[in-house]
């Protein structure tokens, strides 16, 4: 984690009036996991595919390795796109039915390591069939024939085929048994320790979060309210959204987590109240959290939050 490969800066997407995102900024440094969390529908997903350029931005800037994604033109991007890879939600709705699991992983090496013959080509895929915990007879099924979980371990293996700098997981294990996400989960950690992948993992599952990751950002409609290691924001959550949630986790001590959610709804569009977005449902909103919008400051050298009473607030 000692060098920073990916910096996001003030980042907005705009779907008409409606701001997904709105001046997010962040690192992400080589080797490490960060996870994202936030409720359905606070913009995890959008981030995600804003940072790929599935989606177009608003405004802002995301730098990778030097190279300004937002600007660079199609051939700059093309050759980018090796290190920046995706693992979607659902495993069967991301990998294509007609191709047999074979063809799926060969067409990665296939666009970027068009040198590779054949045979050096199907031992990669047999390896990493084998690496994924399939091995080599998964090689000839196709996407129906094969569990949810054996689907996912495809779709991680096919982003892993060229060995990227950069894994992005958008919510990989939600639509999995609980039985299986662990496994998926642990597969990625060996995976990452294996080739040095940076991860950004995105949950609304707090507890995986904090399995795997070093940093947390936690974001609510579009912005990010608390940024911290996660030791931190497990252990002293200064936001009061993040304690939010984490009172939903139980709690083997038995010790409150904190207030939860006085109003259970996430805001849409014109309900979206001015100011602090959060302040409808915070049990310590003031008059000042309806007039302005709070910025995300340091509150220590491992974290970050956006609250107006960030200096005030003590929790028992």
């Amino acid at each position: 984690m000692s060098s920073s490969l990916l910096e996001v800066r003030n980042l907005a997407v705009h779907f008409g009036t409606v701001a997904a995102l709105e001046d997010v900024s962040f690192e992400l440094g080589s080797g490490e996991t960060l996870g994202l969390v936030g409720e359905s529908g606070s913009g995890k997903s959008t981030l995600a595919r804003a940072i790929l350029r599935l989606i177009p931005a608003t405004r802002g800037s995301i730098t990778w390795r030097g190279v300004e994604l937002l600007t660079c033109d199609a051939a700059s991007l093309r050759r980018q796109r090796r290190d920046l890879q995706i693992v979607f939600q659902d495993p069967l709705a991301s990998l294509d039915p007609r191709m047999p699991v074979g063809e799926t992983l060969a067409e990665p090496l296939e666009i970027f390591e068009p040198e590779l013959g054949a045979p050096e080509r199907l031992g990669r895929i047999k390896h990493m069939l084998e690496r994924v915990g399939l091995g080599a007879a998964a090689i000839d099924r196709y996407p129906h024939e094969l569990s949810g979980g054996q689907c996912q371990r495809i779709a991680i293996a096919r982003a892993m085929m060229l060995r990227p700098r950069l894994l992005i997981c958008d919510e990989p294990v939600s639509s999995l048994d609980v039985s299986i996400q662990g496994q998926i989960v642990n597969l990625l950690l060996d995976l990452q320790h294996e080739f040095g992948t940076a991860m950004l993992f995105i949950s609304h599952n707090l507890a995986i979060v904090r399995h795997l990751a070093h940093r947390v950002m936690v974001i609510y409609l579009g912005r990010l309210v608390e940024v911290a290691s996660c030791e931190r924001l497990f252990s002293a959550p200064r936001h009061p959204y993040t304690r939010a949630l984490l009172a939903a986790l139980p709690d083997p001590t038995g010790r409150a987590r904190g207030a939860g959610l006085t109003r259970g709804e996430l805001p849409r569009g014109a309900a979206v109240p001015s100011g602090c977005a959060f302040r409808d449902r915070c049990p310590y909103a003031q008059e000042l959290c309806a007039r302005t919008i709070p910025r995300l400051e340091p509150v220590g050298a491992a974290q970050a939050i956006a609250c107006h009473r960030r200096g005030e607030l003590v929790y028992s």
